[in-house]
């Protein structure tokens, strides 16, 4: 053999294996250090997008409900015009004078300018009349005669109620029709089974 080459013995072959080992698991804790490392900064991107995401859908939400306390009062304002409108019955129309007519057409035009207005910034009325009460939307105020409408039926709308994009801007004031089956009231505990 020549002076350069190494001898073989079992102890170089294992201080070998033992280096190669130590490499694997330096190379095994590297690659779990960079997938927790990955893991990471996918986490906080995913986080970043998500208040970005947040953020935005706050914007849209306070610029859409900004206007909600003057929008509220406002329909006080368009409930006013349609008592003024409702005030004048069209027989009392026909026989006024050329300038009350006026007035009225007045009154009737500035009120559908106004809920023209409020639509178009998102604030709608509530369709109640003969729907199906709904405590989300509406506030009962009294329960009456169902008039040949099912229980639970709204029967008349005493004031309009407003949506503002998805929220309640003002709830629906209406009457709804009660159960007239002729049966009375149960008495409290009237329907319990004390057979055992």
């Amino acid at each position: 053999m020549s002076g350069d080459e190494e001898d073989y013995t079992p102890e170089s072959e294992a201080a070998g294996a033992d280096a190669a080992g130590e490499q694997n698991e330096e190379v095994a804790a590297l690659k779990a250090e960079i997938a927790e490392l990955k893991d990471r900064t996918l986490r906080a991107l995913a986080d970043a997008e998500n208040t970005r995401r947040r953020a935005e859908r706050e914007k849209q939400d306070t610029s859409q409900y900004a206007i909600a306390n003057f929008a509220r009062d406002m329909l006080a304002v368009a409930d006013n015009f349609a008592r003024a409108i409702e005030a004048c019955p069209s027989e009392a129309r026909d026989s006024a004078s050329p300038q009350v007519k006026a007035v009225i057409e007045g009154v009737e035009a500035t009120d559908r300018q106004l809920l023209a207005t409020l639509e178009r910034h998102g604030i709608k009325p509530i369709a109640t009349l003969n729907a199906k009460f709904d405590p989300n939307l509406h506030q009962a105020i009294a329960e009456v005669p169902s008039q040949g409408k099912p229980p639970g039926t709204i029967v008349n709308v005493m004031q309009v109620g407003y949506v503002i994009g998805e929220r309640l801007l003002r709830p629906a004031m209406v009457t709804v029709a009660r159960n007239d089956g002729g049966a009375a009231p149960a008495t409290p505990g009237g329907t319990v089974d004390t057979q055992a």
